[in-house]
């Protein structure tokens, strides 16, 4: 009966004992690393610069009107033609100021013979005279009459001059080098010079960029420093596909007030046609160059609360989120001021898997990856 006995006693001692022994903990296995795609910093001079919105305009724009009024004979150039100064655009009818022509002609070469008469008497007059055969006031009204005669002369020296003008204003040529539009009016028609024109020619080699900017950011540049043309390149609509490279030519001589702006100019050769009036582009003036600068593709940059940081890849392969202090941006560069060196390597892609001290794994960039530019490690 007593041997019955301890196990009963002993059964609710082992319980209590077995009830405060420590849980023992499973340990799985450690989490798995992050695969992201890694760039490096860089050192180089990044050009910074301004940015505005503009519209291409002809350099010279000329409405080809006519001088004189008249019938067109003939149309010489064609719609689109690239002309030169000076070439044949059209013909006007030019009989009746070329009868003009002849008649002046012919009034001139009466007024001559008559001049020459008028002469030969006052020659003999004036041999006459010496001997007393006549007076002085008969010789001196022949003078006056050769003197009448030459102005008259001249007179119709210069109807001739007029009529050639107006004859040689029949053939309409191009008062400047340029493209020709859409042709105005036809051959057959009446024209006159109160009429639209004939047609309209642009000049755009070279051809202009009107643009605007903040007149801050003028202020900053302190343009007008002797320091030879600030370039100017030209862009899309969409600020990716560069179009042409030309030079400032003119910042105005004021600024609105309305939107505290300032227009400039730019001037392109534009040799390969590649600029046509009236389209919108995107300007980039020059406006400083940043030497030896900490740059980082812009994917390396990200942006929280407290401001913009980068995920810092260290030796163990292990990263951090790094505080940095970005600058400009110049293409697919940002500039870093601070928080990061040369040859530190970033995270560019993945980022959104890490965490503080998380472990990653570096992979090849793929071809869809954007990098900027930036290098990308592959590390197995």
């Amino acid at each position: 009966m007593g041997i019955l006995i301890v196990p009963a006693i002993l059964a609710p001692i082992w319980y209590v004992f077995q009830s405060r022994r420590p849980e023992t903990k499973l340990l799985g296995p450690p989490p798995p690393s992050a695969s992201v795609v890694v760039t490096t910093t860089d050192r180089r001079d990044v050009p910074v610069e301004l940015k505005g919105i503009g519209i291409v305009q002809a350099y010279n724009t000329v409405i080809v009107k006519p001088r004189i009024s008249g019938q067109i004979m003939q149309v010489v150039f064609t719609e689109g033609q690239q002309v030169r100064q000076g070439e044949v655009l059209a013909r006007i009818d030019s009989r009746f100021l070329l009868a003009q022509l002849h008649q002046a002609q012919a009034t001139r070469a009466k007024d001559e013979a008559q001049l020459a008469n008028v002469k030969r008497d006052l020659t003999r007059l004036t041999d006459v005279s010496v001997k007393g055969f006549v007076s002085q006031q008969l010789v001196d009204g022949q003078r006056a009459q050769v003197a009448t005669l030459e102005a008259t002369v001249k007179a119709d020296e210069a109807a001739i001059e007029n009529t050639q003008v107006q004859l040689d204003y029949a053939t309409v040529t191009a008062p400047i080098d340029g493209m020709t539009g859409i042709r105005m009016v036809d051959v057959g028609n009446v024209i006159s010079p109160s009429d639209a024109g004939i047609v309209v020619i642009t000049q755009i080699k070279p051809i202009a960029v009107i643009f605007t900017l903040p007149a801050d950011m003028l202020a900053a540049m302190a343009l007008g420093q002797a320091g030879g043309p600030i370039p100017v390149e030209v862009f899309d609509r969409d600020d990716k596909t560069r179009l042409a490279a030309g030079r400032l030519a003119l910042v105005d001589n004021q600024i609105d007030r309305t939107t505290n702006t300032v227009r400039l100019k730019a001037v392109f050769d534009n040799a390969d046609n590649t600029l046509r009036p009236g389209e919108f582009v995107n300007a980039h003036l020059l406006k400083t160059v940043l030497r030896g600068a900490t740059v980082v593709a812009k994917g390396g940059v990200q942006y929280n609360e407290q401001g913009p940081f980068a995920w810092l890849v260290r030796a163990d392969r292990t990263v951090e989120p790094r505080p940095i202090v970005v600058g400009p941006a110049s293409g697919e560069w940002i500039v870093i001021e601070g928080g990061l060196s040369p040859g530190d390597r970033v995270v560019l892609d993945g980022q959104y898997n890490l965490h503080p001290g998380a472990s990653v794994r570096l992979q090849a960039r793929s071809a869809t990856a954007s990098d900027g530019g930036g290098s990308a490690l592959s590390v197995p």
